[in-house]
């Protein structure tokens, strides 16, 4: 295994501030967790949880929006009245005559997505927040404040219900900016970039018309944290673990070993042809420094992208694709890798590779 060179945690627990001045006081030794399904918004969940050593005493609660046909095109749609919606089309409906098959241009990151979701649903319970706060409040006593992780824009109801109905019992902590009422939160952790709109610079771009419903408004408050990317699992423990695990096949590789993480779309970030030829030439001019190159796509992205990779590399003896269907190398890419190149639309992503100190 290779030295470990991972940098120290930037914020220690023990140099951290009393936080739990809002109402209770007590150990935490337990805590839950508040999905929504997506990887990327429930590893930063974990993250926070291992970091504050209760890996072992957590449980896994999710929200789940209704899906296929028509629900496809209502996500904008507040939780609570999209799960309304689907129950009054399928009342009126029923599912077999009211089904709408969404474009084939994203049909394959959605199939995909919620294949990924069902199934790992099927094994995690429905986020009640009636019954997580009744839990809380009659284990008070016994097992002291539960601490409630929860990221996501679908949670951020959930979350602020169980603050709600248990104040004095539970601590919640949200994950991204919820975009108002930061106050129903005992804490908000978001990145900087979600502050973006108040600088000067940002300020100039937008139209003064439309300034009032730019959020955030205000600097944040105490309670607030900003981090400069997003929290992730990633940390020495896990990616000492990998190592160790994706050792006999990746440390016999001839160095350096590049690895390339290829996402998908995003309101922010289009993948088109053009981005895939882009990321052939960048790497067209590198590969001859490289000893190995590792590639590994997200499922969102787009199957007109990864061919063009695929086809113009697949025949390259220093060049490995990963197929999506062999045990995932991500975090041993992690682990090994000499350095990176990823796309632009994943925030996890990047903030993962910059905790190894390789980028």
């Amino acid at each position: 295994m290779r030295p470990t060179r991972l940098p120290e945690p930037a914020i220690k627990l023990s140099e951290t501030p009393e936080i739990f001045e809002s109402g209770f006081y007590g150990v935490i030794k337990r805590a839950i967790i508040i999905g929504n399904g997506f990887a990327g918004a429930e590893n930063q969940c974990i993250g926070l949880v291992r970091a504050l050593g209760l890996s072992g005493r957590h449980s896994i609660y999710r929200v789940s929006r209704p899906r296929g046909g028509i629900n496809e095109w209502l996500h904008w749609l507040p939780i609570s009245l999209h799960k309304k919606v689907d129950y009054f089309i399928t009342q009126v409906f029923g599912y077999s005559q009211f089904q709408i098959v969404a474009p084939e241009t994203s049909g394959k990151h959605k199939e995909d997505h919620s294949s990924f979701a069902v199934n790992s649903l099927s094994q995690v319970l429905e986020a009640d927040a009636r019954q997580i706060a009744k839990m809380a409040y009659q284990t008070f006593e016994r097992e002291g404040p539960l601490l409630v992780v929860a990221s996501g824009r679908d949670t951020i109801s959930v979350a602020s219900s169980i603050k709600r109905l248990a104040p004095e019992n539970v601590f919640v902590v949200q994950i991204q900016h919820p975009r108002t009422h930061l106050n129903r939160f005992d804490m908000v952790i978001t990145p900087c970039h979600d502050y973006y709109p108040l600088t000067p610079h940002a300020q100039e771009q937008i139209p003064w018309f439309l300034r009032r419903w730019i959020t955030p408004r205000e600097p944040p408050d105490q309670h607030v944290v900003l981090t400069v990317g997003a929290l992730h699992q990633a940390d020495s423990a896990a990616l000492r673990s990998a190592a160790s695990v994706w050792h006999d096949e990746l440390a016999v590789l001839p160095k350096p070993l590049f690895v390339v993480n290829v996402g998908g779309p995003t309101s922010n970030c289009t993948y088109g042809v053009d981005l895939a030829k882009q990321l052939t030439a960048m790497l067209q001019g590198v590969i001859w420094s490289c000893g190995s190159i590792r590639v590994s796509f997200s499922r969102r992205t787009p199957e007109k992208v990864a061919k063009i990779i695929v086809n113009e590399f697949s025949n390259n003896p220093k060049v490995f694709i990963w197929n999506g269907e062999d045990p995932n190398p991500h975090m041993g890419h992690l682990a090994w890798a000499d350095a990176f190149l990823i796309t632009a639309d994943s925030v996890s992503m990047l903030s993962e590779a910059c905790s190894t100190g390789y980028v």
